[in-house]
């Protein structure tokens, strides 16, 4: 207590201008610490919570039990930690270096641009893995280093950096680890508004990047929220594989294939194993699409570039991993989290979906099939379920055939 006493003598509770002299000073560490941008809010998401009501409501959350364990305090971040007058949300892009040279220059406006068509889009490459039916897809943000690390450690930086300049009562770093409405805060601080696919977008940087926040016990001057520029734009809403996006701003959790490759832990849905594609861990296509991420920023930091060939590898070659295999080269990783079983399970999706795709001719269908097969005895119940399945596909099914059966399906009510 003495200590305590004796620290807040020697750093009084500052003033409105030193406040403000504060937040400038946070701003100039957080660029140097490599965030991209950081904005300050206050910690009222009325409207927010009223929203995440009605979503759980629905059971668009799915088997994310604990986004209802947690109930109202994610949208009170008062009560979550008591004591936080603000939050100062940052903001990291994620691109790698290497993607540089393919990103526009000319500055944005004020309404969605159109999609550049020129072939140096670093969106270009991504769309080919996507269409190559051999190929092991995984979402850019998942291809380095863990972003929980890299996010908190720098996050916890600044938090210090704070707390060497004065009390700041409370102070807790959270890294989508926690129950947070990350999205929300990061709007209301004016970090971008929230797209239509339900991710964040920024005018200056599109929605390729990562948020991290710090729940703060001191009255920062906070930032103005920023209008939204998604305009009568669905692109996001129509691309989607699974028709996750049921209406702008409204995801279905349970069909996205994001939840489907990380979060479930049982059979992944039948009806919608043929629309996942090539897909082993996440899903870009909502981002890919957007036209605001003609203007997506790469990383200066080495953390985000992809490691052990998780950008480049084939669905014969992460099949062919070994569980020590898979270990090894998701070291690190934000992909270790769902373990060597599921990422089999998905694998096994993306190989049932390379045999629709493939000719019945195609020198691939063999090696695939004698793959699957040769993994069938030793495989867990999970994953054999979806090898059976695999090996049941026919080539020729195309993943159009069997989006249209679920679309009926939908229009019908089933």
């Amino acid at each position: 207590m003495d200590d305590r006493r004796e620290q807040m003598e020697v750093n009084p509770a500052p003033d409105e201008a030193a406040l403000a002299a504060l937040a400038a000073d946070i701003r100039t560490e957080a660029k140097r610490l490599g965030f991209s941008q950081i904005a300050i809010s206050d910690v009222h998401l009325g409207a927010a919570e009223a929203e995440l009501q009605r979503w759980l409501d629905a059971g668009f959350h799915g088997e994310m039990g604990y986004m209802v364990r947690h109930g109202s305090k994610r949208a009170r971040p008062a009560e979550l930690v008591p004591g936080t007058l603000r939050v100062i949300t940052a903001r990291m892009d994620y691109l790698p270096v290497h993607l540089s040279t393919s990103l526009a220059t000319e500055p944005p406006t004020a309404s969605p641009p159109e999609t550049p068509t020129a072939a140096a889009d670093w969106r270009d490459a991504e769309w080919a893995r996507i269409a190559d039916p051999q190929a092991a897809v995984v979402s850019v943000y998942a291809r380095g280093r863990d972003y929980h690390k890299v996010l908190r450690t720098r996050l916890q930086k600044l938090a210090d950096f704070i707390a060497a300049r004065t009390d700041p009562g409370v102070v807790r770093v959270f890294t989508d680890s926690a129950p947070v409405l990350e999205v929300a805060l990061a709007a209301r601080a004016g970090l971008g508004w929230r797209g239509k696919h339900t991710l964040l977008l920024n005018r200056e940087a599109g929605s390729m990047f990562f948020l991290g926040e710090l729940f703060i016990g001191l009255p920062l001057p906070v930032d103005a929220p920023q209008q939204e520029h998604c305009g009568s734009c669905s692109r996001c809403i129509d691309i989607c594989p699974t028709r996750a996006i049921v209406a702008p701003y409204t995801l279905d959790a349970r069909r996205c294939i994001s939840y489907l490759t990380i979060e479930l832990a049982g059979p992944i849905p039948e009806d919608l194993r043929p629309l996942m594609g090539n897909r082993v861990y996440g899903c870009d296509d909502c981002q890919l699409v957007c036209p605001w991420n003609k203007y997506a920023q790469t990383s200066p930091l080495p953390d985000f570039t992809p490691r052990h060939g998780l950008d480049s590898a084939s669905l014969l070659q992460l099949w062919a991993w070994s569980e020590a295999d898979i270990l090894q080269r998701t070291e690190g990783s934000a992909m270790r989290r769902i373990g060597f079983e599921r990422l089999r399970r998905n694998a096994a999706v993306a190989l049932g979906n390379a045999r629709r795709s493939l000719p019945a001719a195609h020198a691939l269908q063999r090696d695939i099939e004698t793959a699957l097969r040769a993994a069938l005895p030793a495989a867990t119940p999970l994953v054999a379920e979806h090898i059976v399945w695999a090996l049941a596909q026919q080539a020729g099914s195309s993943r159009v055939e069997a989006s249209a059966k679920v679309h009926q399906a939908e229009e019908h009510g089933q």
